[in-house]
C-alpha cells in the first residue's frame, strides 16, 4: 500500500542527505515538518470552538487537551503519509523541494513506519482517552486524506481539493463527538462551512504556484482552467460559504454575537473574493493579481468565524 516509484540512490546517500551527515536535531526537527504542523494549527482553529459550543459554555479543559494532541497525532499521520507518496512531485516544485523526503534528512522507510505508528497511537489515544466515536472519525479523516484524496485524486482531477477537503472537515465532528458522544446539525453546518471554505481558501495559492504544479503534473484548476475561470469558481464557492454560515444561528440556537460576526467576516469575504475575480477577468497577471490577498484572508477569516463560534456560547 501507499507504494510509489523510488529512483535508485548510490549506497550509503539517502535523499540528497550522506547518511553519516544528519545532525540528531535536524532530523527530530524533520520528523516534525513530516507533520506539516502549519496544516494542523488551522485544523485545530476548528476543533476547540466547537468543543465550546458542544458544551453550551467551557469544555473540560483535561477533554480539550487530550482532543487537540489527539487530532495532532491523526492529522500527522495523514501529512506524513502523504509526504511519502507524493515525495516523487515535491522534488519538482519549489514550494515542496525542502521536505524532509526530499533533502534525504528522513528515508521513505522511516517515513512509512512513522506515520504508521503515529496513526496507530492516535485511534488508541482516542479510543481510550475520548471516546470510540471520535476515534473512527479520526481513522475515517486519515483513510480518506491518503488514500481518498492523495492516492485517488491528487493527481486526476482538478476537482481534488473540492473533495479532498472534506478530510479536513472531519476536525469539527471530531470535536462536538468528544464532548457529546453524539452528532447534530450544528457540527454538521460547521463541517460544511470549512468544507465550502476550503477550496476558495486553496485556490489562491494554486493560481500562486501554478508552474510548480504544471512542472510535477498534478491538475490543479488554475493548471487546466486559467485565472478567470479559477476566480469564478472561488466568487461561488465564498457566496455558498457564507450563506451555510449564517444557518449556525438557527441549527445551534447561538446569540446575537455569531450571526453579527458571521455576516461582517462574510461581507469582507465577499469583497476580496469579488476583487481577484475582477482582476482574473482583467487578465491582470503577476503580483498585481494579489491572489494571496485572499488566501491570507481566508486564514483569519476561519479563525474569527470559529472564535466566533466559542464565545457566543459564553455571553448567551
Amino acid at each position: 500500500m501507499f507504494v510509489t516509484a523510488v529512483e535508485s540512490r548510490p549506497a550509503g546517500l539517502v535523499g540528497n542527505a550522506p547518511a553519516g551527515a544528519r545532525p540528531p536535531m535536524a532530523r527530530v526537527l524533520a520528523f516534525v515538518a513530516l507533520t506539516k504542523p502549519r496544516i494542523i494549527e488551522l485544523l485545530l482553529i476548528s476543533t476547540i470552538p466547537v468543543m465550546f459550543l458542544a458544551a453550551h459554555g467551557l469544555p473540560d479543559l483535561g477533554l480539550v487537551l487530550l482532543v487537540v494532541f489527539g487530532g495532532y497525532l491523526s492529522a500527522g499521520s495523514a501529512n506524513a503519509f502523504n509526504m511519502y507518496i507524493d515525495r516523487d512531485i515535491d522534488r519538482l516544485m519549489h514550494r515542496t523541494e525542502r521536505r524532509p523526503l526530499v533533502t534525504g534528512m528522513v528515508s521513505p522507510r522511516e517515513s512509512i513506519v512513522f506515520a504508521s505508528a503515529l496513526g496507530v497511537i492516535s485511534t488508541a489515544w482516542f479510543w481510550f482517552l475520548v471516546n470510540p466515536l471520535s476515534a473512527a472519525l479520526s481513522v475515517f479523516a486519515i483513510f480518506y486524506y491518503v488514500v481518498v484524496y492523495t492516492m485517488l485524486l491528487k493527481r486526476r482531477t482538478p476537482q481534488n481539493i473540492v473533495w479532498g477537503g472534506i478530510a479536513g472537515c472531519m476536525q469539527v465532528l471530531i470535536g462536538w463527538t468528544a464532548v457529546t458522544n453524539s452528532l447534530d446539525w450544528a457540527p454538521v453546518v460547521l463541517f460544511a462551512v470549512v468544507f465550502f471554505w476550503t477550496p476558495p481558501h486553496y485556490w489562491p495559492l494554486s493560481m500562486k504556484f501554478t508552474d510548480d504544479y504544471t512542472n510535477a503534473g498534478v491538475p490543479m484548476l488554475p493548471v487546466v482552467a486559467g485565472n478567470k475561470v479559477v476566480a469564478n469558481q472561488i466568487v461561488l464557492y465564498s457566496w455558498v460559504m457564507v450563506g451555510v454560515s449564517m444557518l449556525l444561528w438557527p441549527a445551534a440556537d447561538t446569540g446575537p454575537l455569531y450571526p453579527i460576526a458571521a455576516a461582517l467576516l462574510g461581507a469582507a469575504w465577499l469583497w476580496e473574493a469579488h476583487g481577484l475575480q475582477r482582476r482574473a477577468k482583467a487578465e491582470v497577471t503577476g503580483a498585481g493579481l494579489k491572489e494571496m490577498r485572499l488566501f491570507h484572508w481566508s486564514i483569519t477569516y476561519l479563525t474569527l468565524l470559529f472564535v466566533a463560534v466559542a464565545v457566543d456560547p459564553l455571553l448567551f
